[in-house]
């Protein structure tokens, strides 16, 4: 006999068998229960239907959302709900022709509303995995998913962060991040041959997460699960939001407070200590005498962009002496290599147009000296700020010839930058990046910062106006802002010291609107696949927003973007804001030392490198650019000779010298106020995410013997030794309050 009639279809709209199968049994109310919970606004429902278990979670009168927890391709025998778990509020489990499932759903309901769904799988025989669809259907008020109403804002990019981040407005549920917690489903990976590459996505209403699957045309899949042994098939973090407005500024500040809610309840790997000191002094002297590294042009001295090739460059040039520069400063020492570069920047200077070129005059005619990347043109200027901001003379009378260029060609593109463009007439020669006719969309970030480092050098209010005109041009982009992750990191900066100047909220909420772009291009997980089991990619991010590999040069300029961003930040930040920084740059302190050659094992590392690029030196302390989350060979496009600063900032932003002392401080967070509160005493105020944990480590600097410690929080507990090594001394501290340190 026939099921009960569904309502009828929308018009002309197409629908999968999933979708169609949910919607009628929805209709029919034929799922059995399983169990139910009620959470404030919210009700969750797990119910058994026809071939799945599904989660159900709605808000009365406002429509819900459906996720298929467990897929039963030919029906479930049986389905039963164990006994409660600490921690846990359900765990089912239900066996079927091809093994049994565990569903086990934990939910925290302090703030946002946040549920977690962890499937698991004991194949009843080696199981060849075949397709299964996708997992998340939104649900109107009558529970039809065909009936609802939304707009997905960001999905999955290539190998980054499996999550999508979407809006269900009719009815008016709310706003939902939907996040796999891939490192959870490494084994999976291993076990089938498949890479999570674009795995959380779809079309609405089916969307969420596509089961990685081997190839079913061709030679037929030969990689099992294996039989009688538990495999995480699906790690599902769902956080809710109320809201579902469309204003830009709030659609990104939802997303990065839902963000902020599934990370703290992902698997996070540990991070360790690195001696950036070190790598800082082996990276100073590879500088200044490896041949590779440098060549020497009009009786200067000139960087090689890349290990023994290519011709220098502004922002090579520049991007190194800055660095460089800091280093001094914190180490108070001089490095000759830092001084020999400064003295040829005035070459890179075309009288003419009042601007600095990218290229020497003297640039071989395999290159087109006009040509220039818009943001090439921004970044030497911002080095050349930093430098005169630090009192450097010589670089204030070169920023200042060159800042109106700099606002000529803004003017000219009406702060919307092609790719390319010729720097003699303004002629573009690249107009996009894609079909859409998107250019660098986020130079105008770093462009607004060149234009409040000229203001604090000038005090001219034009140039505040530009950094107004910059970053309100920049509005209307969403998560499309994102064309270079560094640029991005600068807008995020510029914003909020905007904000800072101006008293206007709205520059505070626009930095979300940066920041939410940034980190929808971070990979927020710890692969383990192929080559990547050799390295650490979490929180790493992707040079450019469809690029397919991280860059270290992109990772220690945006980190130094953030230092900036989190020391103008106050207790108005979002406490969701402030967490996902801070895990990004401490985890970057970790994770950028694997893009060093000697840090990886020789099979990690390509053979070839891009036309041009050079090759890869494993005794230099120079790092490879490019590593994969999917796990290719790193080093493909070669090895960075302007990414060496990545130990100069590092080691000057992550390390704290103690006068009259036998060590220093080393902390993954940012000091944002100290106190030498007595001779053998000081505090100091870290600036972390709620709850965290900081690493501390007290490192000795010279032969003598480390002294006692006494580490205590503000509250005046001691906190004991982590790890105890014979040159330094490790605590975890929290990552948001003051410390106390005596010794």
């Amino acid at each position: 006999m026939p099921g009960p009639k569904s309502a009828p279809l929308p018009s002309d709209a197409g629908a999968t068998p999933g979708m169609l199968l949910l919607r009628k049994e929805m209709a029919a109310g034929t799922m059995r229960p399983l169990g139910e919970l009620a959470l404030g606004g919210h009700r969750l429902d797990l119910r058994l239907g026809h071939d799945a278990i599904w989660l159900i979670v709605r808000r009365p009168g406002r429509g819900g959302i459906a996720m298929r927890a467990a897929f039963f391709p030919a029906g479930c025998d049986d389905a039963r709900v164990i006994r409660e778990v600490a921690g846990e509020a359900f765990r089912i489990e239900a066996d079927s022709a091809i093994g049994r499932h565990r569903v086990v759903v934990r939910v925290s309901a302090t703030g946002i509303l946040a549920i977690r769904v962890t499937t698991s799988l004991v194949p009843a025989a080696p199981l060849l995995v075949s397709f299964a669809p996708r997992d998340l259907y939104p649900l109107d008020a009558a529970d039809d998913p065909l009936g609802a109403g939304g707009r997905v804002e960001a999905a999955q990019r290539g190998m980054n962060t499996a999550a999508i981040y979407f809006r269900l407005d009719d009815p008016d549920f709310g706003s939902v991040l939907y996040l796999q917690d891939l490192t959870s489903l490494n084994r999976y990976f291993a076990a089938t041959k498949t890479k999570p590459d674009g795995a959380v996505g779809g079309v609405w209403p089916e969307i969420g997460y596509l089961l990685p699957t081997p190839p079913q045309r061709g030679t037929p899949p030969d990689a099992p699960l294996p039989a009688s042994e538990e495999t995480i098939i699906s790690d599902a973090h769902l956080a809710f939001h109320d809201d579902s407005g469309d204003d830009e500024q709030a659609v990104a500040r939802r997303y990065l407070a839902l963000l902020g809610t599934a990370y703290r309840h992902i698997a996070q790997p540990p991070s360790d200590y690195r001696d950036w000191v070190a790598r800082a002094e082996k990276s100073l002297a590879d500088l200044a005498t490896s041949p590779k590294a440098t060549i020497r042009h009009y009786g200067h001295l000139y960087a090689h962009p890349y290990t023994g090739a290519e011709y220098p460059d502004s922002m090579v040039q520049l991007s190194l002496l800055a660095t460089i520069r800091d280093y001094e400063v914190w180490s108070g020492t001089t490095a000759g290599i830092g001084a020999e570069l400064a003295a040829g920047v005035g070459k890179f200077y075309d009288s003419k147009l009042k601007t600095l070129r990218r290229y020497l005059p003297n640039v071989g005619r395999d290159k087109d000296k006009n040509a220039v990347d818009s943001w090439y043109l921004y970044h030497p200027l911002s080095q050349l700020g930093r430098l005169a901001i630090d009192g450097d003379r010589a670089a204030l009378r070169l920023f200042r010839k060159s800042i109106d260029y700099g606002i000529k060609a803004a003017h000219h593109f009406g702060y919307r930058w092609p790719i390319q463009y010729d720097v003699r007439d303004f002629r573009v020669i690249t107009k996009a990046r894609d079909d859409a006719g998107l250019g660098q969309t986020d130079v105008g970030g770093i462009y607004a910062y060149v234009m409040l480092q000229a203001f604090e050098l000038t005090d001219e209010w034009r140039f505040l106006d530009e950094a107004r005109a910059a970053i309100d041009a920049s509005k209307g982009m969403r998560f499309e802002l994102n064309y270079q992750a560094n640029l991005t990191a600068w807008g995020a900066a510029a914003c909020l010291r905007l904000w800072r100047i101006t008293n206007e909220e709205t520059y505070l909420r626009q930095s979300y609107v940066f920041l939410a772009s940034f980190f929808h291009n971070c990979a927020i997980w710890e692969s383990e696949i192929d080559h990547a089991r050799h390295y650490r990619n979490f929180l790493g991010v992707t040079a450019l927003h469809d690029a397919p590999y991280m860059a270290l040069y992109e990772c220690f300029d945006s980190f130094a973007a953030f230092e900036c961003y989190l020391k103008d930040s106050g207790p108005e930040l979002d406490p969701e804001v402030r967490l996902l920084l801070s895990e990004y740059c401490r985890y970057a302190l970790d994770r950028a030392w694997f893009y060093y050659p000697d840090a990886l094992p020789a099979e990690a590392i390509s053979d070839e490198q891009r036309e041009t690029n050079g090759h890869i030196d494993r005794e230099l302390s120079f790092p490879v650019e490019d590593l994969y989350v999917d796990g290719q060979q790193a080093g493909q496009v070669g090895q960075e000779i302007y990414g060496a600063g990545a130990a100069f900032v590092f080691a000057s932003r992550a390390f704290h010298s103690v006068s009259n002392a036998p060590f220093r401080i080393f902390c993954d967070h940012f000091l944002l106020a100290s106190e030498r509160v007595g001779e053998r005493a000081l505090t100091f105020q870290l600036g972390g995410g709620e709850g965290r944990v900081a690493s501390l480590a007290l490192v000795r600097t010279g032969r003598a013997k480390l002294p006692g410690f006494t580490v205590t929080t503000l509250a005046g507990d001691s906190l004991p030794v982590h790890r105890s090594h014979p040159a330094r001394i490790e605590y975890r501290v929290p990552a948001n309050g003051r410390v106390a340190l005596n010794w």
